[in-house]
């Protein structure tokens, strides 16, 4: 199997676009660190459920310690941890901003950071998850477009530095996804209406393609492909 053997870390993996991700790499036959708030995370025999806060350096340094221990080296990372709140920018908290920016950008950089150690012994491949937020102006979204603007800076400027240690750095950048958190907004109503209109594929994507382009990355070597960002939206930032 493409992961025989090998050992990825993927944080914020309890829901959503996340658990998809562990599970997809699970059934590929990669071994798993599931790092989340609370320690849990999808039910396979391939899964560690580690607790784990991106926005806690000391925290960040005993899962992978702990994922190292239990599994052997690690050989990627997926980060995907992340939160989305919005208002209007005018009157924007600055607390609310430094949250978003903490976790989603901040969080990307230590994760790399703290994980560098381990992928620097035989080479990696990171994977930061980022949103096609990251090229648009979005009404009441200043935060979160600049976190996801953030990771992609981030993952060129590793890209570029971490190259002779054979590590690769890349960014997958979502548009809008259907999660069990959405599922009704993304269904029916006007977002729906909306998407329809707007992509050029006919809708939203699924958990399940941004899992399957991740575990792709992960399963084939291509050691010439990094520091891009790879735009999975269905065609929608780049439409007339």
């Amino acid at each position: 199997m493409a992961g025989e053997n090998r050992v990825i870390a993927v944080t914020g993996a309890s829901r959503g676009i996340g658990a998809a991700i562990a599970l997809e790499l699970a059934g590929r036959g990669f071994t798993v660190g599931c790092l989340t708030r609370k320690g849990g995370g999808p039910e396979h025999e391939r899964c560690i459920p580690i607790a784990c806060d991106v926005t806690d350096v000391t925290s960040v340094r005993q899962a992978l310690a702990t994922l190292a221990e239990r599994a052997g080296n690690i050989a990627g990372l997926v980060n995907n941890a992340g939160i989305h709140l919005d208002g209007k920018s005018h009157e924007l908290a600055t607390g609310v901003y430094d949250e978003v920016m903490d976790t989603n950008a901040r969080g990307v950089f230590v994760v790399c950071r703290e994980i560098y150690p381990y992928l620097a012994r035989d080479g990696g491949t990171i994977v930061n998850i980022g949103s096609f937020f990251d090229k648009l102006g979005v009404k009441r979204n200043l935060a979160y477009c600049a976190s996801k603007a953030a990771v992609g800076a981030i993952t060129r400027c590793l890209a570029v530095e971490w190259a002779p240690q054979k590590i690769r750095v890349l960014d997958v950048a979502p548009g809008y996804i259907e999660t069990e958190l959405n599922a009704e907004a993304m269904q029916k109503g006007p977002l729906r209406a909306f998407l329809e209109a707007r992509v050029p594929t006919g809708g939203p994507g699924s958990v399940q393609d941004v899992a399957r382009l991740v575990a792709m990355l992960f399963s084939e070597d291509i050691p010439y492909l990094t520091g891009e960002t790879i735009y999975l939206d269905g065609g929608q930032g780049i439409a007339h």
